[in-house]
């Protein structure tokens, strides 16, 4: 019998208890936190959707192999493994090991960034583009205009847009331009992919400028798994061969290991070029640790490389985006506002459409946030003004398109009914929605201000 969504492809082996807090006690706990979800303790969090970073159940075969974990100082067998599987997987050359993404992306923009050069991208994303204005570079965005529009239903809104590519080549010229930084899938546009069509494209506009691509593979699986769903060549296509193809494209990844590789902790950049090879491996002894181990235990390493494996089982993601379909169907049916198409890892509520009397400098998406865990204890992440931060040069604040709340889901931790529960209660929020005030920033960090920052609700 075809079901419209898929039933989990797992069966439960272990439980961890969570427990529903009283009303009173969530009030006290956001305004402890300054209003913000970040600083809320998990144990206050009744259904945490904060963030799919390092949040997933691992497989009994992933704890399986931690129990094989070779800690060597240097030349842990473990690595290998990761290497091996990266190799296979996703077919890039070297793999240098790191702590997590951004560990990453620390290295890439000190090994390819000089100062004043120009940094493109399909959308940015807040760490990724903190590193590379750190070093130096100027981010500009390539998007195509599709993505800044939360009701615009085309399948790829996170592909990039050719002519404003060109563009920012003609304007700046390709020497100042070190790499075009393409994420699969582009969280802050609602987890919107890219078609492989585009990333041909791409690579073919790159090439005649001598620029080259690195991608931010993240949720590169959830990006294959649409390709196929909505790119008629790709219908018959393993996962894993157009996770082999797409990558055949780019020079390199950034990967956090946390989300699309299944595992807690880790991450890796990969690379082609053997001399940035080569300078990453030097970087990576200062910030990280050895070339064969990157700040990981040997055992983060095995859990990655197996979690990387049963990545691409086809059935898995299925059941991962189909569960993130199940909830933002419910939303909208409800009339809920939220970002469209529904992506792979999140539902994205339209701050700015739930809460048209709010302005963005009260920052609406961030009390929906807070509102939404007052109700319910839910913790979902504001994704608008306060994540874009401010003009460096200015001071001003980036007012974005999108103001956003990223209700993100767990990969393998939460069930359908606990998808019911979520829905219920954004749509009691929403049927309610004239009640909620806007906030005010009592405390801002001069970098990635959304982490800490502290608010209270205006009066």
């Amino acid at each position: 019998m075809e079901r419209k969504f898929m039933a989990e492809p797992y069966k439960t082996k272990m439980v961890e208890t969570i427990r529903m807090t009283t009303r009173k006690e969530r009030e006290a706990a956001i305004e402890r936190a300054g209003y913000n979800t970040f600083l809320l303790n998990s144990k206050e969090c009744y259904i945490d959707l904060l963030t799919d970073s390092g949040t997933n159940a691992m497989s009994d075969n992933q704890w399986a192999g931690m129990m094989l974990g070779d800690e060597a100082y240097a030349g842990s067998v473990n690595f290998f493994e990761l290497e091996k599987t990266v190799r296979e997987v996703y077919g890039f050359k070297y793999v240098v090991p790191t702590h997590q993404g951004r560990g990453a992306e620390n290295i890439l923009s000190q090994i390819a960034i000089k100062p004043g050069d120009y940094v493109p991208g399909n959308m940015y994303f807040t760490t990724t583009r903190a590193h590379q204005e750190l070093n130096g570079a100027t981010f500009v965005d390539v998007i195509v205009d599709a993505a800044h529009d939360s009701q615009n239903e085309d399948p790829f809104k996170g592909n990039v847009d050719l002519k404003k590519l060109q563009d920012l080549i003609d304007r700046v010229g390709g020497d100042k331009i070190p790499y075009i930084c393409v994420a699969v899938t582009v969280n802050l546009a609602g987890g919107q992919p890219v078609s492989m069509e585009n990333i041909r494209a791409v690579r073919e506009l790159t090439k005649k400028h001598g620029i080259k691509i690195m991608f931010d593979a993240t949720r590169c699986i959830e990006n294959s798994y649409f390709i196929k769903e909505r790119e008629e060549a790709y219908k018959d296509k393993s996962i894993g061969e157009i996770v082999k193809e797409m990558f055949s494209y780019g020079d390199g990844a950034t990967m956090s290991g946390k989300k699309d590789c299944l595992v807690n902790i880790g991450g890796f950049l990969a690379l082609n070029d053997e001399n940035l090879f080569q300078k990453a491996t030097q970087l990576v002894v200062l910030f990280e640790g050895m070339p064969s181990y990157g700040g990981l235990a040997g055992r983060d390493m095995e859990a990655m490389a197996r979690g990387i494996r049963e990545s691409i089982d086809y059935y898995y993601i299925k059941h991962r985006v189909e569960q993130v379909r199940y909830l933002g169907e419910k939303l909208d049916q409800a009339g809920v506002p939220i970002v469209k198409p529904i992506g792979g890892h999140a539902v994205f509520l339209d701050a700015k459409r739930f809460l048209p009397h709010i302005p963005q400098d009260q920052f609406p998406a961030q009390a929906l946030a807070a509102q939404l865990y007052i109700l319910s204890g839910v913790r979902s992440m504001e994704r608008g003004i306060i994540s874009a931060g401010r003009d460096a040069k200015t001071g001003n604040h980036y007012y974005p398109k999108l103001e956003l709340v990223r209700l993100t889901i767990p990969r393998r931790v939460y069930s359908y009914a606990h998808m019911d529960v979520v829905a219920d209660s954004v749509i009691e929020l929403y049927q309610n929605r004239n009640q909620i005030a806007g906030l005010e920033m009592i405390y801002e960090p001069p970098v990635l201000r959304f982490f800490t920052a502290r608010f209270k609700p205006i009066a």
